[in-house]
């Protein structure tokens, strides 16, 4: 599913190569390839600033360290740079009005893009996960909802960075990674 993704693009090389050019980068660039990945300037900078990363099992685990250290501030600006998602091609046109109103509603009642990282399920099931996520988020409490939304950005920060430096050339669905490194 397209939601919440952005164009990935990476250098020509090998897939087991991207570890190292990430590795390799300049610093402002890693910065903003890992930028591309999650909106917290403080977490981009903690997670570049930590590298070399032998393993990308070990750059993830630092990324998840650094996402459950963000201040209310530092995730206030990573949900900032979230967008909502994106409903698949042949999506009946019902479906985006629906998400549409909910959507509308979610930021108005929390200040930030509707999340949900969609990893774990299957594609057929994404726009049920989607509407019915939206629906019933939106009678979380705003704490609650703000501890819900931290964890599906984390997971959506871990899988657009895992793409980053794993797959040749990047990912349309879920990746948000656009700056080479």
């Amino acid at each position: 599913m397209p939601g919440q993704a952005r164009p990935a693009t990476c250098p020509a090389a090998r897939p087991a190569d991207l570890l190292a050019l990430f590795n390799d980068a300049p610093g402002l660039a890693a910065e903003a390839a890992l930028l591309a990945c999650c909106g917290s300037r403080r977490w981009a900078h903690r997670v570049a600033a930590h590298r070399p990363y032998p393993t990308v099992e070990a750059l993830l685990a630092a990324a998840d360290e650094a996402a459950y250290d963000l201040s209310r501030a530092d995730l206030d600006e990573a949900l900032g740079d979230e967008t909502a998602p994106v409903l698949p091609p042949g999506t009946p046109s019902s479906a985006h009005t629906a998400l549409r109103h909910a959507h509308d509603a979610y930021l108005a009642r929390f200040g930030h893009a509707y999340i949900v990282c969609l990893d774990a399920d299957r594609p057929e099931e994404h726009l049920d996960r989607v509407l019915g996520g939206i629906r019933s988020r939106l009678d979380n409490e705003a704490e609650e909802e703000r501890v819900v939304s931290a964890e599906e950005l984390r997971r959506l920060t871990r899988t657009r960075l895992a793409r980053l430096v794993t797959e040749k050339g990047g990912s349309t669905d879920h990746s948000r990674p656009s700056v080479p490194v």
